[in-house]
């Protein structure tokens, strides 16, 4: 697949509020399924489970099947290639010209 199709892909998985969520409540530790759905009372286990799917399709979220549990792990590698790809290259660049304008105004 394309970094394009690929960016877009994470791009969408990021953009749902509840995704990030997800990812938030991933990031220290796995978690069932089941843990999940029961992180958001407000979402039925359907709902939860087309997010997870989202996040999964992103490469975000890598999946483990252990018995009848299925474990969620956050892979943050997608999120370092947009922040090394998209973010990092912008904010070097806008920390440049604020370094540069500060020195401008001390003088």
């Amino acid at each position: 697949m394309s970094s394009d199709k690929q960016s877009d892909k994470i791009f969408k998985a990021l953009a749902a509020p509840v995704r990030r969520e997800i990812l938030d409540v991933l990031k220290d530790h796995p978690k069932t399924t089941g843990d999940l759905c029961a992180r958001f009372p407000k979402l039925d286990r359907c709902t939860v489970m087309q997010h997870l799917k989202v996040l999964e399709g992103a490469d975000l979220v890598l999946v483990k099947r252990e018995g009848r549990e299925r474990w969620n792990h956050l892979n943050p590698l997608p999120i370092k290639a947009i922040h090394d790809r998209w973010i990092g290259a912008y904010a070097a660049r806008a920390v440049d010209m604020l370094d540069k304008m500060k020195r401008d105004l001390e003088g």
